[in-house]
């Protein structure tokens, strides 16, 4: 057998191809942001931030018209020297509770307030180091709502403490158009609504603060929502393209964001309320103190227009990732100075306490958090079935296809394709999709049994995997959680470069139609081409994923094939055929969101939307089938 490597270059070049993918995804960043410059006067800042804040609320899919009733229900209370600690649950979104501890002061009169956002500590609100800054706070004199984040603490999918919400199970929510971050946004500012109902609390003087991923929180929050006067994002801010190379949380990732701002926008919004920046000089790169000064180089412009320079600060710790005692008395001071009008903003020195047990803050300690809560994994379910009875135009859903796609002909910096090619004596060419090893890829049944038919075989090896995987890729159950988040970050989902690789095979192909093979995760790669590339004649999915509804964390695919608003645009994968056809579509097996294997019929029903409106000339469906099976089934 012979086997040839052939890399394939663009026609024409502007420049050298990256070297690698993450060469390619930095430039790409830098391109998009290399014509960034700050507002010269109020009124240009003004339209900026008004473009800026309509950008980041379609990239976070949205917010309700209208909110629902916060329904807050209590579950007890610890009283304690100086304050009383309040276990509360607040509906955010109908039906959806999230679990907070009030810090209550044992003081009368209005009281400036705190929300405290947790990042990743496995306690969340519960961990004795964010109850550290409650208690501190309040035994300062602060109202303090400290809440669990979607998917986290009391919210998590078990109800043990501990759980992740990142990485396939905040996957879920892509699907959606509505990402972590954007629920995280939303739900905070919920908070800030129940904080407005309590009498203690003057809604004039809210502040947030966060470390981590609650100091990623930290920022979105203070610049949507105007009503928080005051902002200590500790150990968080950086700026966006220092997180392509980074591993970072699905909370974190703001779908296209670095297509229209950068994180200095985000700092820059908070004007002119007040702002402290704080780092540690051993944090993570996307956090170093590094990173953050080019944020806050481009944001202070916007501080100097309303001339509040002495608002927006900097704090660095000789620390590591963490919200320390130290960083903690930073905060104190910065808040008393900026909601209670007292002081110069220096630290003040923490007030003596002990921490809770964990579970003795817990609303549903142990096992008894209600059968019914609903989870993000639920919530995800839940909303698809919503999303997919909505009616579309099938021209509409493919015109949303190819938007989301960004199908592209300048190839200009794209990476080289990897392929491997073997002549046929037939004028078809097989494009075989694989994220397994090319080479054994060639040497098994199926590219045996396409060379045998006489066709061209293309095995076409997808960017940054295979030989140019990026290194560290896997976190948890997403083999290839960072090229996919960086890719989110541009606004070019893996799927979409995916798919218009396959694009650029067949600007160089000359056959009479494209056939596209894909088997597992590569399968969709093989339906999305078929919906998007007119030139693309037929298409299979082998053992793939029938839908990307799922009310468990997907298992055995691939982040990159989850493409932000897909169900709430376009539509399931059974639609994504629907827009192929009258092209031949093969279908052999399928799997649910957690790699289980269909049956025969649950695969029909899945495919419902593409079988009800097209004949089986068109579509054919089997729960399995051979090699030459398949290849027949093409034929006929």
């Amino acid at each position: 057998m012979r086997f040839a490597i052939v890399l394939l270059l663009p026609v024409l070049l502007a420049a050298e191809p990256p070297t690698s993918f993450l060469d390619f995804v930095k430039g790409q960043a830098k391109a998009m942001r290399s014509g960034d410059k700050p507002p010269a006067t109020l009124d240009e800042w003004s339209k900026q931030r008004s473009e800026l804040q309509a950008r980041l609320t379609a990239a976070f899919g949205g917010f309700p018209d209208k909110p629902c009733d916060l329904d807050v229900q209590k579950f007890g209370e610890l009283k304690r020297d100086g304050y009383t600690v309040e276990k509360l649950t607040i509906q955010t979104m109908p039906g959806v509770r999230m679990t907070a501890n009030a810090y209550v002061p044992h003081k009368s009169g209005k009281l400036p307030a705190l929300l405290m956002v947790h990042g990743h500590w496995k306690g969340a609100k519960q961990d004795p180091t964010v109850q550290a800054r409650c208690i501190g706070a309040a035994k300062l004199g602060f109202f303090v709502l400290c809440v669990d984040a979607f998917g986290a603490g009391e919210r998590a999918i078990g109800t043990a403490l501990g759980e992740y919400h990142g990485e396939m199970a905040g996957a879920l929510l892509l699907p959606l158009g509505r990402p972590l971050a954007g629920i995280q946004v939303y739900e905070n500012r919920r908070a800030v609504d129940y904080l407005l109902t309590r009498p203690e609390v003057d809604g004039e003087r809210i502040g947030v603060t966060g470390a981590s991923g609650g100091g990623n929180q930290t920022m979105y929050a203070a610049a949507m929502d105007e009503r928080l006067k005051a902002a200590v994002p500790v150990c968080s801010v950086g700026n966006y393209q220092a997180y392509l190379g980074a591993a970072c949380c699905m909370c974190e990732v703001v779908p296209g964001a670095l297509s229209f701002t950068e994180e200095s926008g985000l700092l820059a919004m908070v004007a002119p309320r007040a702002l402290m920046i704080v780092s540690a000089t051993r944090d993570a790169p996307q956090f170093s103190v590094g990173a953050a000064k080019v944020s806050i180089a481009g944001a202070m412009p916007v501080f100097k227009l309303f001339g509040k320079e002495k608002s927006f600060q900097h704090a660095v710790f000789e620390s590591g990732h963490d919200y320390s005692k130290p960083m903690r008395e930073a905060m104190y001071g910065w808040m008393t100075k900026h909601l209670k009008g007292e002081g110069d903003g220096s630290p003040i020195p923490e007030p003596k306490f002990e921490t809770e047990k964990p579970e003795d803050l817990r609303c549903f300690p142990g096992d008894t958090r209600p059968k019914d809560f609903v989870t993000l994994p639920k919530f995800a379910a839940r909303e698809a079935g919503e999303l997919l009875k909505r009616d579309r135009d099938r021209d509409d859903r493919w015109m949303s296809l190819v938007k989301m796609l960004r199908m592209r002909t300048d190839e200009s910096g794209e990476p080289q394709l990897k392929m491997s090619a073997f002549e046929g004596k037939t004028r078809t060419t097989v494009i075989l999709v694989t994220f397994e090893d090319p080479e054994k890829i060639v040497k098994g049944e199926l590219a045996q049994a396409i060379r045998a038919a006489g066709h061209r075989l293309v095995v076409l090896e997808p960017r940054a995997t295979g030989s140019t995987a990026v290194a560290r890729d896997v976190v948890g159950r997403a083999p290839d959680h960072n090229s996919a988040e960086w890719s989110l970050w541009l606004g070019r989902p893996l799927l979409a470069q995916w798919v218009n690789d396959v694009s650029r095979i067949a600007d160089r192909e000359k056959s009479e139609g494209l056939v596209v093979i894909g088997e597992g995760p590569a399968g969709l790669i093989a339906l999305a081409a078929a919906a998007a590339e007119r030139r693309v004649a037929k298409a299979v999915a082998i053992n793939s994923l029938a839908s990307f509804v799922s009310d468990e964390p997907y298992v055995g695919q691939r982040l990159g094939t989850i493409v932000p608003g897909l169900l709430r645009h376009v539509g399931d994968v059974g639609h994504i055929i629907a827009i192929a056809m009258p092209k031949r579509i093969v279908i052999a097996g399928g799997v649910n969101g957690v790699g289980k294997p269909l049956t025969a019929a649950q695969i029909r029903e899945a495919y419902k939307p593409a079988s009800g409106s097209f004949t089986d000339d068109c579509l054919k469906i089997v729960d399995k089938a051979t090699p030459a099976e398949i290849l027949k089934l093409l034929d006929k």
